[in-house]
């Protein structure tokens, strides 16, 4: 029988249906699940900066040291994770680099200068995080469902909180620096909660909308960055939902519709603009506090002056064991994290800032076989949240919260190694 006939006559696989590993019809296994659902907050940082809650915000402090033993069953039931050398090598370069030029820049001990690189700990989740899902080994199904689950309970303890936090919560003044969880300032009142899962859960809802054309997913998208925009206000949080909203519009719509869409961006674009606290990220005024942060961009720029060596590496930073830090060098208030990219490059050099780029971005290489349908609808929010951050970087930089962009990468890593590439369970067309 000539070739062509026999693959006419075989049954096709397609894309729309339920396989067995959606994430949205398996049972869930609750033992499995509710261990994963528990450490799931702590991989993702979500009370890194939670010091309202002392108990948890130091054990997300102490978590990547106390998850170090999982990282022995990354090579379980097969071989090293992809990616592991260029998280391996980063890691040293990251470490080590910075704390030895700190050395001749700041004139810091060597070994007191590994305590500043500290925040890059998390880094190790990708490891930590490959063991625990070898250990546990949870279906897609139950991966989806914990980030999900926890992006509601996100949302829902936002609107509680912005309903019964009395006024008196919110502080007006706090020492520069600070971040309170609960503040008032020019955009009014502010909750500073981390969002990686409700982000996660928006960008998810946004793809099942335009997959299924249902009307819930719409309004779970649109109740999602109204939470984000009113309560949270945070100016590159709004910006980044919606360049990615813009770009995956794009992305599924059809042609004749891309046309009509491109048109009507500069609209959408106006009219985000219009809301005072979202104009203000582009307002170079002393109450936007961007006086503090030319101060920093001009002392970082001064300090590394025309040596080209030391923009390659980078000069260190100071132990958060100094209590007067920087300022001490720079005479005001100088945070390095306020003028990300260059206070990246400051620190670890144009090398270090490729390296904490290539993260976020082998994810995305991870992720290239992600297409849009039911089961890629939870892979694909993974994906959206790497290029979110990538676009936020400039406004909030990616040295904050470096487990998620780990954690990711272990995620995409652990579920297209199980899968294949060529696995329709994993590519959809």
């Amino acid at each position: 029988m000539p070739a062509f006939v026999s693959q006419r006559t075989q049954k096709t696989f397609r894309a729309s249906v339920v396989t067995i590993d959606s994430p949205d019809e398996l049972p869930i296994r609750w033992p499995q699940f509710l261990l994963l659902f528990a450490v799931l907050p702590l991989f993702g940082e979500v009370f890194h900066y939670l010091k309202v809650l002392p108990p948890m915000w130091a054990l997300s402090k102490a978590f990547p040291i106390l998850t170090l033993p999982l990282c022995f069953f990354a090579m379980k039931d097969g071989p090293a994770p992809r990616g592991s050398r260029q998280i391996l090598l980063s890691l040293l370069y990251l470490f080590l680099v910075p704390s030895f030029t700190a050395v001749f820049a700041f004139q810091q001990n060597f070994f007191l200068g590994l305590t500043a690189q500290v925040k890059l700990l998390p880094i190790l989740y990708f490891f930590s995080v490959t063991g625990f899902l070898r250990l546990l080994k949870p279906t897609s199904s139950e991966i989806a469902k914990g980030f999900l689950y926890w992006g509601l309970v996100l949302f829902v303890v936002l609107i509680l909180l912005w309903i019964f936090v009395p006024q008196s919560v919110y502080e007006v003044l706090h020492k520069a620096g600070d971040a309170p969880m609960f503040s008032h300032d020019s955009r009014g009142n502010r909750i500073r909660m981390p969002f990686l899962f409700g982000t996660i859960g928006i960008f998810y809802c946004f793809r099942r909308f335009f997959a299924e054309k249902k009307v819930w997913w719409l309004l779970g998208t649109i109740a999602g960055f109204a939470a984000v925009m009113g309560l949270i206000r945070m100016r590159a949080a709004v910006l980044g939902l919606s360049m990615v909203f813009a770009i995956n519009t794009l992305r599924f719509s059809k042609p004749k519709t891309r046309i009509l869409i491109l048109a009507l961006l500069p609209f959408a674009a106006a009219a985000l603009l219009s809301v005072p606290y979202v104009a203000s990220t582009f307002d170079t005024g002393s109450q936007a506090g961007f006086d503090i942060r030319r101060g920093t961009i001009e002392g970082a720029i001064a300090f590394l002056g025309n040596d080209p060596l030391r923009w390659l590496i980078g000069v260190g930073t100071i132990t958060p064991l100094d209590p007067m830090g920087l300022i001490r060098y720079f005479n005001h208030s100088f945070f390095l994290a306020d003028i990300t990219w260059l206070g990246i490059t400051f620190e670890f050099g144009l090398i270090g800032a490729v390296l904490l780029l290539m993260i976020p971005v082998r994810g995305l290489w991870e992720s290239r076989y992600v297409r849009d349908s039911r089961q890629g609808a939870f892979l694909g929010s993974l994906q959206d949240y790497l290029i979110y951050s990538i676009l936020i970087s400039t406004g909030y930089p990616l040295t904050m919260a470096p487990g998620e962009f780990a954690m990711i990468l272990a995620i995409m890593v652990h579920e297209s190694a199980r899968y294949g590439a060529n696995d329709p369970r994993f590519r959809y067309p």
